[in-house]
């Protein structure tokens, strides 16, 4: 055959070479902090991004007490769950979840900006986010990473 061979190139988990990077989230907005966290977990800065698999990078964030929210949202936005009986369903502000533990909030905002599947639910895993400036991954040497405030 004499016809040139390109290959579609599909990165998984094996063939990415993930990164870890760092963020500090003092005064920094939540969604704006999260949307970007979301795309560095799934990979989509990479060029060899692929929707279906675990190609992104570990993000570790630290201060996730000091981030704030624009506007009334820290009082006034409401938090869904429901318990599994009837009449179970619980709403909950920003600011109480604050008070319980504060790298709830950053959670939650991360979690609502990845897929609603297996590969979502694996991504959440790679990320890591701290009160305070302590952590427990400087054996990996994460970098840190800025973003357009």
């Amino acid at each position: 055959m004499n016809t040139p061979s390109y290959k579609t190139i599909s990165a998984n988990k094996e063939t990415s070479n993930k990164q870890w990077f760092i963020v500090d989230g003092e005064n920094q907005i939540v969604g704006r902090l999260a949307s970007e966290v979301a795309i560095i977990l799934r990979g989509k800065h990479k060029p060899l991004y692929t929707p279906h698999s675990d190609c992104g990078d570990n993000v570790i964030i630290i201060n996730a007490e000091k981030v704030r929210f624009t506007g009334k949202k820290f009082e006034d936005k409401e938090y869904v769950r429901h318990t599994g009986y009837p009449g179970g369903q619980r709403f909950s502000t920003p600011a109480k979840v604050f008070q319980k533990d504060a790298t709830q909030v950053m959670h939650k905002a991360i979690k609502g900006m990845l897929p609603k599947n297996k590969l979502g639910r694996a991504l959440q895993g790679n990320v890591f986010i701290y009160t305070g400036t302590k952590h427990p991954h400087e054996a990996q040497a994460p970098k840190e990473l800025k973003f357009k405030s």
